[in-house]
């Protein structure tokens, strides 16, 4: 016992003196001011969906239900993930083994459900548009609920199977950061959270516009030659409009994504730190998804100047008219 007790000991003062903390100096401040800016952001545009969604019941419809789930995973996100990321660079926060797995467990979990909720968006904008007379009975509410469970439920079950090597081995790692190697052998991850998601993104939301496309047309040969040139115009803007955010979406995914999953698509083992340039890009698809997502819906921008205004205080204000 005494052996083991002066063996433990001789390790934890290993551990401690290779945990060297990064100095703070000018630059290093700034950095970390900017990074907890975007934190404190992510937070308060995902908190304000979240109570948005949750408290106007006229705002308790299938889309706003994957709409909340989305706003709920990059929430955490930005109340857990990041601020945990920001202290790591810093301390030797992860000499405790459990806080690194967890991290690395829960980073992993809620970036999957957040993607997947994406992919449910865009599959119920898809059916709304392109089905408009099935929509009503086909996407309903409580269907929208069992969906978002699932994608939590596999969520969970994909990341703690994909990284179960890496749970296993962890007293082999360094605590001095929390680092994530993941073999490319599987592929799984680059599949199922990146190349996936992104191809039925695409195909779904390209789908979309042609529809949208087709529609203006049709109203277009419809109009009469002293209407011509308003109507011309208004369809161009509605045309411009449908394009621009089909290309924020998909561009702003790619940005957020592509860097973090250059290696496994060279053909490497992905190898990441909580501190990493590719895992903070990664993080900020949390803080983009509510400003593409919630501000292009106009009952938003309503909600939140009741929130601002504190009118949700008053009763009855959950029946406020949102539309």
């Amino acid at each position: 016992m005494e052996g083991e007790l002066e063996g433990a000991e001789l390790n934890i003062s290993l551990l401690n003196s290779s945990c060297k903390p990064t100095p703070l100096s000018s630059q290093v401040i700034l950095i970390d001011t900017l990074l907890s800016f975007i934190a404190l952001l992510t937070v308060m545009l995902n908190l304000l969906v979240i109570i948005s969604i949750s408290h106007f019941r006229q705002l308790h419809t299938p889309t706003n239900v994957l709409l909340l789930s989305l706003a709920v995973s990059d929430l955490l996100v930005g109340l857990l993930v990041m601020p945990l990321s920001i202290a790591s660079v810093h301390s030797c926060l992860f000499l405790a083994k459990m806080i690194c797995i967890f991290m690395d467990l829960l980073s992993f979990i809620l970036t999957s459900a957040s993607v997947g909720s994406m992919v449910l968006i865009s599959i119920d904008r898809y059916v709304a548009i392109c089905f408009p007379l099935r929509y009503s009975y086909t996407i309903t509410t409580s269907r929208a609920k069992m969906c978002v469970c699932l994608c939590w439920s596999c969520s969970v079950v994909y990341n703690t199977v994909l990284l179960k090597d890496h749970l296993a081995k962890a007293n082999m790692y360094n605590y001095d950061e929390c680092v994530v190697v993941i073999s490319y052998i599987a592929g799984s991850d680059l599949i199922l959270t990146f190349i996936g998601p992104v191809t039925v993104m695409i195909v779904l939301y390209m789908r979309v516009f042609v529809v949208a496309v087709a529609q203006a047309r049709i109203m277009r040969s419809q109009i009469t030659a002293v209407k011509m040139n308003t109507v011309v115009a208004t369809v161009k803007k509605s045309e411009l409009k449908a394009a621009r955010t089909l290309g924020i979406v998909l561009l702003m995914f790619l940005i957020c994504l592509c860097p973090y999953y250059f290696p496994s698509m060279g053909g490497q083992d992905t190898t990441t730190s909580t501190s990493s340039i590719e895992v903070w890009l990664f993080h900020c698809n949390s803080t983009v998804n509510p400003l593409i997502y919630a501000f292009l819906y106009p009952w938003f921008q309503k909600a939140v100047k009741l929130i601002v205004s504190l009118h949700i205080l008053q009763p009855g204000s959950c029946e406020a008219n949102m539309v």
